[in-house]
């Protein structure tokens, strides 16, 4: 039997987000840089449903492609001109500056679907669910909202499922709710095999093995329980990897004990560090919102122009845990 909507209290928000997609031709689906899982499983997962319920409407996913997701689904290329007449929609991507693409921007009318903190308002309707595991978890929840008028497919459960499944470390993290559990098994009905889905997902490159041996001896851990690594362009080029191979270092560094907080600093070809912020209770994203970021509470991303501004993070990351 089909489960029922836990969460009511969105029921109108929901519904005006589903009334626009209707009336809609031409949906153009966006997501945020530098894509995890969720942004990837939220985004292609959205447009599978509107595809499946509405196989006359035009619908595209696009950004960026990253060759390290192509098992979850690629990109659509989608010519300028197009969004003179489209609807925009824009899933998991709290910040405006970190949507992939500007021509969202030439839409004629434009949602933001997001389960982040809402830090900073954009759209001409916002759907955002802080309560919510990931994004993914959303567009799942819709579907359950209106059961009998959304299809569902493999394709789309499978993207969800990864997209949850991604943004709640396989479930470990607070954010994974008894709902998120819920809307996941009944993914699960659907015939992809999870197993085969999560053991993708576990996967590490033989370079990233590396890095992660390279981390094990050079990471640094003070007496609070703060944690950092800095992470070299030098470095990356010696073990013939890239930025987006180095995210699996992230939780794997919350395995370790006497952790509070972490960070990881990528250093960037262009100029500053990337940085990756997580913690086991002290909440860390205001923080990143001063460095250019932000995020969840206890799992967020910024900027850093340079070293002093690494130890400055590294600073007030200290003052968390005191």
């Amino acid at each position: 039997m089909m489960l029922k909507s836990e969460n009511t209290q969105d029921y109108n928000i929901k519904k005006e987000v589903w009334d626009i997609i209707k009336k809609w031709e031409t949906i153009i689906i966006h997501r945020h840089v530098r894509p995890d899982p969720d942004a990837i499983g939220s985004q292609c997962g959205l447009k599978e449903i509107i595809k499946a319920t509405f196989p006359e409407k035009t619908v595209y996913a696009t950004g960026t492609s990253v060759d390290h997701l192509n098992y979850l689904d690629t990109m659509d290329y989608v010519e300028r001109d197009l969004y003179d007449e489209a609807l925009v929609i824009v899933t998991d991507t709290a910040n405006i500056e970190r949507i992939d693409g500007a021509n969202y921007k030439m839409a004629k009318q434009w949602i933001k679907i997001d389960h982040h903190p809402l830090d900073d308002p954009y759209g001409e309707v916002e759907w955002v669910n802080t309560r919510a595991s990931s994004c993914s978890e959303m567009i799942a929840d819709l579907w359950l909202t209106f059961p009998d008028e959304i299809n569902m497919t493999k394709k789309a459960a499978r993207l969800l499922y990864g997209g949850i499944v991604g943004d709640t470390n396989r479930f470990l993290y607070d954010g994974a709710s008894p709902y998120t559990m819920k809307i996941a098994g009944e993914l699960m009905t659907f015939d992809f095999s999870h197993t085969e889905l999560n053991n993708k997902m576990n996967e590490i490159e033989p370079q990233t093995s590396k890095l992660m041996g390279y981390t094990l001896d050079n990471f640094t851990l003070s007496e609070k329980g703060v944690l950092h690594i800095v992470l070299t362009q030098e470095l990356l080029k010696t073990l013939g990897i890239e930025d987006g191979d180095t995210h699996p270092i992230v939780p794997f560094l919350g395995k370790i004990a006497g952790v509070k907080v972490w960070a990881v600093f990528v250093e960037q070809s262009e100029s500053g560090y990337r940085v990756r912020l997580r913690s086991k209770e002290p909440v860390i994203n205001t923080i990143a919102s001063k460095h250019n970021g932000g995020g969840h509470p206890l799992a967020s991303g910024a900027r850093a122009r340079d070293k002093k501004e690494i130890r400055a993070i590294l600073e007030e990351l200290a003052e968390k845990v005191s």
